[in-house]
């Protein structure tokens, strides 16, 4: 029988999710918005549907503002909420999308009550906490995709700089998906080796900078909208990893206990991802300006989270 993934929103984000989705022949999958759109998700539906005999993928893709239609799912990614406008930060978008992501929780509690949850709407980190006390689900269930997509970024920036293959790099990027992310350079490497053998300090320095802004700078190149391929992707590297069990390692908002001195918080750390959701935390051994940063982006969500009655 074919795994089933639904996706909430779709908009920019979740309709990438659904043709990267497509593309690998994953799983079946069900696009869901709000009845206000009216046709909108059957029509991109249907037409990723119609790609398949030319792009060899032969998975059902239903559109609908239909929760119901979402039973039996093994994932929701949820990326339905507002969009970053320029010059608005993440957690301004806060109570924008706190009833939008309650009503989406309390559909998934309905509908597909054993799926696991992937949050991809913004805040990032603070939405995935509020999706896991509105459904009540155990937190390897509920997980964020945060610091894989500001990876890719800082890998992307790190290969441009070098003129090297980004195949051949690797980063990690910690702490929330916002202003206070944490990038860290000693376990950034290109083809195994560290770029601060590679690079001077200040040139580093500089990329953890833009990969901070990572976000915000594509925002302000719409104008109009936000990213949305390289978030749509790096969500279907965790869908996957989940589907598969293939247990790769990707940094991802997930719930701490104590691990980096943080606890009842969702923030960006590094985590084995496999059919049981996130299966373990790696604690790395960070520089200690590299975790006042982290401890400092997680009391800086926890406040945050007081604003959703926390």
């Amino acid at each position: 029988m074919r795994r089933k993934v639904s996706v909430i929103g779709a908009g920019n984000v979740g309709a990438s999710v659904a043709q990267y989705l497509a593309q690998r022949n994953l799983c079946d999958i069900v696009l869901v918005d709000i009845p206000e759109k009216e046709g909108m998700p059957a029509g991109k539906a249907l037409d990723l549907m119609q790609a398949g005999p030319v792009d060899n993928y032969d998975c059902t893709i239903t559109g609908t503002f239909d929760f119901a239609a979402i039973k039996g799912s093994d994932i929701v990614v949820v990326t339905s909420g507002l969009a970053r406008k320029p010059g608005m930060s993440r957690e301004d978008l806060l109570k924008a999308n706190a009833d939008i992501i309650r009503s989406v929780s309390e559909n998934i509690v309905k509908h597909a009550p054993n799926s696991m949850v992937i949050m991809v709407a913004n805040p990032l980190d603070l939405m995935t906490y509020h999706a896991w006390k509105v459904t009540g689900f155990p937190t390897n269930r509920v997980f964020g995709q945060a610091g894989i997509l500001d990876s890719i970024r800082f890998r992307t920036f790190v290969a441009m700089e070098l003129g090297v293959s980004v195949s051949d790099t690797q980063a990690m990027v910690l702490g929330g998906h916002g202003d206070t992310m944490v990038p860290v350079p000693a376990y950034t490497t290109v083809a195994g080796i560290p770029i601060t053998e590679l690079l001077p300090e200040a040139k580093i320095q500089a990329i953890c900078d833009r990969t901070r802004n990572g976000g915000g700078e594509i925002v302000k190149l719409l104008k109009t909208g936000s990213a949305y391929y390289a978030p749509a992707l790096a969500t279907v590297e965790m869908v996957d990893s989940v589907l598969a069990d293939r247990k790769r390692v990707f940094p991802c908002s997930a719930y701490l206990t104590g691990q980096f001195g943080l606890k009842d918080v969702y923030i960006g750390v590094p985590v084995v991802l496999g059919a049981n959701g996130v299966e373990r935390i790696f604690e790395l051994k960070l520089k200690p300006a590299d975790l006042e940063l982290l401890q400092k982006s997680g009391s800086t969500y926890k406040e945050h989270l007081k604003e959703l009655g926390y």
